[in-house]
């Protein structure tokens, strides 16, 4: 659906619902109301691209029968977020006890505030034949909603006011905008009683699945709690293990390679690379959410500054100066884009009890490998990625993946991952991070990302003066006889999960 211009009237918004709903039709004629699935152009699509990849991030919602909860799913473009939308109302048009003519689907690109306020009016009295004993709830699924100005606002009235109140509703979003005040406007007292995950964070495949689509043959050891990630039951895991180190690697450079979006995983597994035209639709996206009035070469140049960068802190004033702008807030506004895009991470200094040092340099990690190989592979000349910082970029992105998965939102919040400083000056990559446990509370494992095939010893001493053990991330070394245990990176990323 796309309305542009004006006010949208009551005809047009009515026609574009029908058309992003077929199953009511479907359903009142009594055929079968999961048919549209054949005729649907991105379920076609994907089936050009398809490795057997499914997110799963919906599963518990598109099981049905609506509950009045409330969940925002945010993650970059190209992750899968419209995918996930429509294989829930797949699974919902044929779940029993629930009327497909219960579900409505609101493709919400073009839309302003006004149109989704009459759209829940709508959308209602043209279901209103289910409601003919009693009022029955529905289930939402809104497309990109947060590119409306005002969207929150819009549904804190109605939950606050209507029926709308008692749906379930699932919210997509390629932007988190702190301006939208998503958490006190939706989150605070709006998100229903159910104890589903509320802030669901899609991003592209993590190295686990990307294992399970691509190299099915491997061995996966249990997904472990980034504060055990040396429990003896890992050691037992991982010695099971030993004899796969070098597939485990050699996996790992091709994620390095081609990263987790699903499209990007199936061309670079059929052709073993990715596509020019996929890589420019990337470009694109982060051009439109970036920088869209800049010339082309803009964004290529602002990636490729910041992947030079990626592993130490950033320095903003110096990095504004080489990257072109005039400004440091010019270069900060940019930098805070990309994070609402979900296309940087932050990783930020902190002390040993895990907090943040207020005002302190971060480090910054794209959030996907393949957006580090954008620049050199569409602008002839800029620098190329490394490996050993492919590493630890994709091992920050995992960890953090991991904490949020434990605690919802702290990704948004921009508080999972942090390095910290050692008197001699030193840096230990990811230093501990406080995450709920069975217990309460505990730390991460501290580790040190270190793509080596030998001599990880002397850098594990930093990492036991200061805190007695760690983890070294290795390329390919297993070495579990010490305080600090050798693991190799994709081993840790898959503990990780």
């Amino acid at each position: 659906m796309v309305l542009l211009g004006g006010k949208v009237r009551d005809d047009e918004l009515r026609r574009a619902l029908s058309d992003a709903n077929p199953w009511w039709a479907a359903a009142a004629a009594g055929r079968d109301p999961t048919a549209w699935q054949e005729a649907n152009r991105t379920l076609r699509d994907r089936r050009q691209f398809d490795l057997g990849y499914r997110s799963g991030i919906l599963d518990d919602i598109a099981s049905g029968p609506p509950d009045g909860s409330l969940a925002i799913l945010t993650g970059p473009r190209r992750a899968g977020k419209t995918v996930a939308l429509l294989d829930a109302a797949l699974s919902l048009c044929g779940c029993r006890g629930m009327d497909p003519r219960q579900l409505i689907h609101v493709p919400c690109d073009g839309m302003a505030a006004r149109d989704l306020r009459r759209v829940l009016t709508l959308a209602r009295v043209l279901t209103r034949s289910v409601d003919l004993e009693q009022p029955q709830p529905r289930v939402w699924l809104f497309d990109e909603v947060s590119g409306i100005s005002g969207w929150t606002s819009v549904f804190k009235a109605a939950r606050d006011n209507t029926l709308f109140g008692d749906d379930t509703v699932v919210a997509t979003g390629s932007r988190w905008v702190s301006q939208d005040d998503i958490q006190a406007n939706l989150l605070a007292g709006r998100a229903g009683r159910s104890e589903r995950r509320r802030l669901r964070q899609l991003l592209p495949m993590g190295f686990r699945d990307f294992l399970a689509a691509t190299r099915p043959e491997l061995a996966l050891p249990q997904r472990c709690h980034p504060a055990r990630l040396m429990d003896p039951s890992v050691a037992e895991d991982l010695q099971a293990l030993a004899y796969g180190v070098d597939d485990y690697d050699l996996a790992w450079q091709d994620y390095l390679g081609c990263g987790g979006f699903p499209r990007a995983v199936a061309e670079y597994q059929r052709t073993g690379a990715v596509g020019r035209p996929y890589q420019r639709d990337l470009l694109a996206w982060l051009r439109a959410d970036v920088d869209p009035d800049a010339p082309l070469e803009s964004v290529p140049q602002l990636l490729a500054t910041l992947m030079e960068r990626m592993t130490s802190p950033l320095d903003q004033q110096k990095t504004a100066a080489v990257a072109g702008y005039g400004s440091r807030e010019a270069f900060g506004l940019r930098l805070q884009r990309l994070v609402n895009s979900h296309a940087l991470l932050r990783c930020r200094h902190r002390l040993d009890d895990g907090r943040a040092v207020a005002r302190a340099q971060s480090k910054a990690y794209f959030t996907d490998p393949l957006l580090a190989w954008l620049p050199s592979a569409l602008s002839p000349g800029l620098p190329r990625p490394t490996m050993p910082c492919l590493s630890e970029m994709a091992l920050g992105v995992c960890l953090a993946r991991a904490i949020d998965g434990l605690e919802e939102g702290r990704w948004v919040a921009d508080d999972t991952i942090g390095y910290s400083r050692t008197s001699s000056g030193n840096e230990i990559d990811f230093s501990p991070v406080r995450v709920p446990t069975e217990e309460g509370s505990g730390l991460t494992i501290p580790i040190e990302s270190k793509w080596v095939d030998d001599g990880w010893r002397r850098e594990a001493l930093v990492l036991e003066g200061r805190y007695g053990r760690g983890v070294m991330a290795t390329k390919s070394i297993l070495d579990l006889e010490h305080p600090s245990w050798a693991i190799p990176a994709p081993l840790v990323a898959c503990l990780l999960g």
